[in-house]
């Protein structure tokens, strides 16, 4: 009788740094994102908004990077997905109306709560979708409590609500959309690249499909047993 198959190792996924910043799951991410930066033209009305970036942060003398990809639809839904090399999903993010999904599918994990208590835990402060959008459009309004500087042709350079600064340093070609930003916050400094901003692209299917509620492996969460579980991860 031929011997019985042994059963191959699982692959150790990659650590997760305890940072409370989403976007910084992993530091040492280096995947296949475009070489060059993409911007396609800005439509008249926006309803979507869809490429890569990458964040570099100081925490706590700490020094991090990550890149991720992001999708926008307007008004109130967001997915944002950090991979670790050769693909592998490390973190989700999802975004539906007032509600919010932290994901962690290598431990088949989520965590739901509030869209402001999610996004703040990770970014250490809450902008809805349509502010994000806005802030990369360029077409950020005098609305929400948001204090704006303009230059000379108009285009918002920096922007001001309660402790969150930020400020564009450079212009996608010469023209209103950010392609890099600084800001700060009162933990956080950092700078955001944008490799690809993509207007009003037909959705892939199941983008903003919640699997994690469908698929029984998955279990509920705190985000005490979540910090306390990347606080410890080997």
């Amino acid at each position: 009788m031929a011997a019985p198959k042994q059963k191959m190792a699982r692959p150790v996924g990659p650590k997760i740094a305890p940072a409370a910043l989403l976007f910084l799951a992993i530091s040492y991410l280096i995947t296949c994102y475009p070489s060059r930066a993409s911007f396609s033209p800005l439509p008249p009305q926006v309803k979507s908004v869809e490429g890569y970036a990458s964040l570099q942060l100081t925490r706590d003398g700490r020094k991090l990077k990550s890149r991720f990809s992001y999708l926008f639809l307007l008004p109130d839904q967001a997915r944002i997905d950090v991979s670790a090399p050769f693909g592998q999903t490390v973190s989700r993010l999802f975004v539906v109306g007032e509600e919010a999904f932290f994901v962690l599918p290598t431990k088949k994990l989520y965590w739901k709560a509030s869209r402001e208590e999610v996004l703040s835990k990770f970014l250490g402060f809450a902008l809805s979708p349509k502010e994000m959008t806005d802030i990369l459009t360029g077409r950020l309004k005098e609305i929400d409590g948001w204090s704006l500087e303009r230059d000379d042709r108009g285009r918002v350079v920096r922007g001001r609500r309660n402790g969150l600064r930020f400020e564009v340093r450079r212009f996608w070609g010469g023209g209103a959309i950010p392609w890099i930003l600084a800001f700060s916050s009162a933990e956080d400094q950092g700078s955001l690249r944008i490799f690809s901003l993509n207007f009003n692209q037909p959705l892939k299917k199941d983008a903003f499909r919640l699997f994690f509620l469908e698929e029984e492996e998955y279990t509920a969460t705190t985000w005490a047993e979540i910090e306390n579980l990347l606080r410890h991860e080997d």
